[in-house]
């Protein structure tokens, strides 16, 4: 199936990590057999890196950072102007779940105080639970 991003594309991350959602980048390379697009400053990976020698040439050792391929269902091509108007919607969602977030934080509190009645049920199995050793010396006394 022939990919509809191509280099040089603006796109935004729609899934994935959460420090890369929502950011928009500029398609650097597109592979199109793994159905996988590189955008620039998103995926950032580090890889350690061994020094080799090829052909010549020498690579020095330590840790390169480098963005690595992401599936290109995960993005979505953007144009400018829908960039903006994305970016004031966001804002706008990101504040509704802030504040329908803040109310749940107070039923917890209610359940804490209906819970404690339930932490009386184990001190009660506690006090079974000796009772219990009792009654197996006595079933052991009557074996022998």
């Amino acid at each position: 199936m022939k990919m509809k991003i191509h280099k040089g594309d603006r796109v935004r991350v729609m899934r994935g990590a959460e420090e890369d959602k929502d950011k928009v980048g500029e398609v650097i390379r597109v592979l199109p057999k793994e159905n996988r697009v590189v955008v620039q400053g998103v995926n950032i990976v580090k890889k350690h890196q061994k020094q080799t020698q090829s052909a010549g040439k020498t690579i020095p050792a330590g840790i390169r950072e480098f963005e690595a391929p992401i599936h290109a269902s995960n993005v979505a091509v953007v144009d400018r102007a829908a960039e903006k108007e994305a970016k004031d919607v966001r804002k706008v969602s990101k504040a509704k779940t802030v504040s329908a977030k803040k109310p749940a934080a107070t039923k917890p509190a209610e359940k804490k105080a209906e819970s404690k009645p339930a932490a009386k049920k184990p001190a009660e199995k506690a006090t079974e639970s000796k009772a219990r050793p009792a009654e197996s010396k006595k079933k052991a006394a009557k074996g022998n």
